[in-house]
Formats: C-alpha cells, structure tokens, sequence
C-alpha cells in the first residue's frame, strides 16, 4: 500500500455517506489528531473521492490542515466502491471491546487520563480506589450546620403553620406553643409535598 500526500483542496466528498458524523464525535477526531497526529489514511478513488475516511477529512480541515494522507484507489468499478464503503464502517462495528484489558491500560495509566473519546473526570471517577468511593459516599447527604439550622427552622415554622390551621379549623383559637420545643418532635419538611416528618 502506498500511502500519499494529498492537498485536501483536491479531495471531494461523496455524494452519499453511511456514517453521519456527530459535533461530539469530530470534537473527540480533534482531540486524537492534535495528540497523535493523522494514524491512518484517507482512502479515495481515481477522481479523488473519498470512500473511506469522511470524518478524518472534516477534522483536518477543521483544524486547518492543508494536506493528508491519503490511499488511491485507481481500479475499483462503482460497485466495489460502495461495498468498500459498507465494510469501512460495518466491519469496525462488529468487534467487541475487552474490557479486562481495557481496565488495566486505565490503571497503568494512572492519573494520565486525558484520552480521546473517554471523558477524563467520569475515568477518574471510575477508578477511583475503594477508600475514596467510600468516604465520598459516607459524606453524600449530610448537611452543614448552617443547613441543618435553616431545615429545623423551615419544620417550625410549618408546624406552626399547622397548628394555626388546625386550631381555626375546630373554632378553639390559636394553640399555645410550648416554651421550649421538644427534642423528640424535631421535623423536617418533606421537599416534595411538604409534610413535616418528625425525626
């Protein structure tokens, strides 16, 4: 196979293509061409269509590339083209990923998660180590003094609400409230309807 450089001024898209290709998907070609350059060719016919490559073609040229690499084709009939076209993108498809070896390449990694097509954070998160998970889920839920005192005085205030309600409901005038509260009733209110719960 001899691969050539090509000025991408001379390539022309195909009339059809089999694979939309997504903003996210062009963002992530980006990503791997700035990080590792162009690591296959574009693969066009004798009038310098492509038929295999379509995506890489609008990353280059996003990214102001002038020239590529590409494959010529120079004796394929119209039929072979396509079936070319069909096997370029259902071929790939059709593979499985191995995911034991897929999770020892990310830990030998270590923290150098910065890798096309993967988000770096959801990685980071993914490998994170027993202990960490651990103690960011012993901490998920709790609230800060500040918003413990500001749930407890949201609970008065409706229990307070309540009694009112009740008391002008039976016609017996407004409930005395105790001098003090009492440590058993602390409420809080229920976010989604309101109801105070005692805790």
């Amino acid at each position: 196979m001899k691969i050539i450089k090509k000025k991408l001024s001379e390539l022309k898209k195909p009339e059809r293509n089999i694979r939309m290709h997504t903003e996210a998907q062009l963002k992530e070609f980006e990503r791997s061409v700035m990080m590792f350059g162009q690591i296959r060719p574009i693969i066009i016919d004798e009038d310098n269509v492509i038929l295999a490559g379509n995506g890489l073609y609008h990353t280059l040229l996003r990214l102001g590339w002038t020239e590529a690499d590409v494959y010529q084709y120079k004796d394929l009939s119209e039929n072979q083209k396509k079936k070319l076209m069909i096997a370029d993108n259902k071929i790939y498809n059709l593979g499985v990923d191995d995911y034991d070896t897929l999770d020892a390449f990310f830990k030998e990694l270590g923290n150098d998660l910065d890798i096309p097509g993967f988000d770096e954070e959801i990685l980071k998160n993914m490998l994170s180590g027993a202990d960490d998970i651990t103690d960011t889920m012993s901490d998920y839920g709790k609230l800060s003094p500040e918003e413990a005192a500001n749930v407890e005085a949201a609970g008065e205030r409706k229990r307070e609400a309540v009694d009112m309600a009740e008391a002008e409901k039976s016609n017996e005038g407004p409930l005395q409230q105790p001098e003090k509260p009492i440590e058993q009733q602390t409420t809080i209110t229920c976010p989604n309807c309101g109801t105070p719960i005692c805790l």
